[in-house]
């Protein structure tokens, strides 16, 4: 009995332990936001620099939006913020239905180059954007593409590592239900629409997710590919904001990223769920 209950307390005490460490870890990685957000919320420069490495940068005083108010009239935040999302949710969209329709071919479909075609895939994976960068230039530009949304978006839809992590989802699919749905009088992109698609939730979610945070951080090709602020996101815009500034406006600095920070965590904070299941399903790490 006394041996149940010391293992019983070792277990709390190990449980306790844990769950410390994981707060600490986790006030590790949230300071930085709390910062920077803190930072944005305090109007007045002197108050700000003065306690940027104190602890009272937390808690900013006073406390106002003006710098948030300045990001706008300084510079057309609007614009820049519509060309990230309409650039970012286009390619994301677009990438689940061409990466989708792509691996679910690959995983149903028996024809001869199938297997060198996936490990061709899979060998595209390690290839980094940069090596590519300026022969992809050079080919958008002979296209007549620069400065355009479409250089923007077209380039990314498809992904050889989303396509591969559809692939892997749809190989664990079960077949009965496709064999259902054919003996019910389904074509073949019938099940993929109604019954593969809906069923692989789990990964579309983390695809998006991976995609979104990719494009949305995306800073070298679009300052390639563009010219102005007509086409150009908010990762460029950013640039131009803290180039132009002498002296550093930290307060305006942190609204800025504040703004385009928040649609991040949205996004991850509506599909948190789904992307937790999709890590476990299919074995991301």
């Amino acid at each position: 009995m006394v041996n149940v209950i010391n293992v019983c307390r070792r277990m709390k005490i190990r449980r306790v332990a844990g769950y410390t460490l994981l707060v600490i870890f986790g006030l590790f990685f949230l300071l930085p936001l709390l910062y920077m957000i803190a930072s944005s919320l305090n109007p007045d420069e002197v108050s700000l620099l003065r306690n940027m490495s104190t602890p009272r940068a937390f808690i900013p005083s006073p406390v106002g939006i003006q710098n948030y108010i300045k990001v706008f009239n300084r510079m057309p935040f609007g614009r820049f913020m519509f060309n990230s999302v309409f650039i970012v949710s286009t390619t994301v969209l677009a990438g689940l239905l061409v990466n989708s329709m792509a691996a679910y071919s690959l995983a149903r479909f028996s024809w001869r180059g199938r297997g060198t075609l996936v490990s061709f895939i899979v060998a595209l994976m390690i290839i980094p954007f940069e090596a590519i960068a300026v022969p992809l230039l050079l080919l958008t530009n002979r296209f007549g593409w620069l400065n355009s949304y479409h250089v923007q978006i077209v380039p990314f839809i498809a992904n050889p590592f989303y396509i591969y992590l559809f692939y892997q989802f749809f190989l664990k699919l079960p077949y009965a239900l496709e064999e259902a749905a054919l003996i019910d009088g389904a074509g073949w992109f019938g099940i993929y629409w109604r019954v593969a698609l809906p069923l692989s939730k789990p990964v579309l979610s983390s695809v998006a997710i991976l995609h979104f945070l990719t494009h949305w951080g995306s800073f070298l090709w679009p300052l390639m590919v563009t010219r102005g602020p007509e086409y150009r996101p908010l990762t460029v815009a950013m640039q131009v904001f803290f180039g132009g500034q002498y002296p550093r406006v930290w307060g305006e600095i942190m609204a800025f990223a504040t703004m385009m920070t928040v649609p991040v965590l949205v996004l991850f904070a509506v599909l948190q769920g789904r992307f937790v299941a999709s890590v476990a399903r299919t074995g991301i790490k």
